[in-house]
């Protein structure tokens, strides 16, 4: 996806974070985020919006320290989010997505922040549904999309962070293989660590399912024999995978 179809996304995953969490209560728990209620996701949404869209504004050369948490929490409130994130995207949609700026992933650009946003977003909004008892819907592309952004940012700290180093392994190899797409992801392990890439080969595991199914599962959100996702191959390679993978 591109820089104006992830603003466009973005803005409508922020009227329907909005919409969701206006239907629950704030004490409400997040099974999918231990220890999170309704009023600490929508928190750290609505700080994440306003962090991002600072940077963004400001092109930061390098990263500006972020708020972690507000003195009166009574303003976290649908329309809080709604607010911050109307600035985001017209903070987004008015910079040059080719402008360079600090990001933390690999991509130090603009754009990072549009595909970024957007899917910190709508993975969110999953876990007040996933809360809520309802089943999370969202367009395949922005799905698929941010499946390939987590691989990538993931495989980019794997480098960066010593305490991934169980992801390692003697050429094996693992697939995520959407049901809905002909996307498909490969997961080499190697002595040095994993490689992420879209090379068709014979798998010594899988992962099989709709995009959204397998994007829940990747992400931690839903266990792997909690939902409509199949495991074809060796399990211990999927388990170690998603053991060490706790990472968004």
């Amino acid at each position: 996806m591109d820089h104006l179809e992830c603003c466009d996304a973005l803005a409508i995953e922020i009227g329907r974070f909005a919409n969701v969490m206006s239907t629950m209560a704030r004490d409400e728990e997040i099974p999918s985020c231990p220890g999170w209620s309704v009023v600490d996701l929508a928190e750290h949404l609505g700080l994440i919006h306003r962090w991002a869209e600072e940077l963004v504004r400001k092109r930061a050369p390098e990263r500006i320290p972020r708020v972690a948490s507000l003195e009166n929490r009574d303003v976290v409130r649908p329309e809080w989010i709604e607010d911050g994130g109307r600035q985001l995207v017209t903070t987004l949609l008015g910079a040059d997505p080719q402008d360079e700026m600090w990001a933390w992933g690999g991509d130090q650009h603009v754009r990072f922040w549009s595909r970024r946003q957007l899917h910190e977003t709508l993975v969110h909004r999953m876990d007040l549904e996933l809360a809520a008892q309802r089943s999370p819907r969202a367009e395949t592309p922005v799905v698929i999309d941010a499946i390939d952004e987590f691989l990538c940012n993931f495989e980019n700290d794997a480098k960066k962070s010593p305490g991934l180093s169980s992801l390692r392994g003697n050429g094996e190899q693992l697939a995520f293989r959407p049901s809905d797409s002909p996307m498909m992801w490969s997961i080499t392990f190697d002595e040095d660590g994993f490689q992420v890439s879209h090379d068709a080969a014979d798998f010594d595991a899988e992962l099989t399912g709709t995009s959204i199914d397998l994007l829940l599962a990747i992400l931690g959100r839903r266990g792997v024999d909690e939902g409509p996702v199949e495991v074809n191959g060796d399990r211990r390679i999927v388990d170690l995978w998603l053991a060490h993978s706790d990472f968004d």
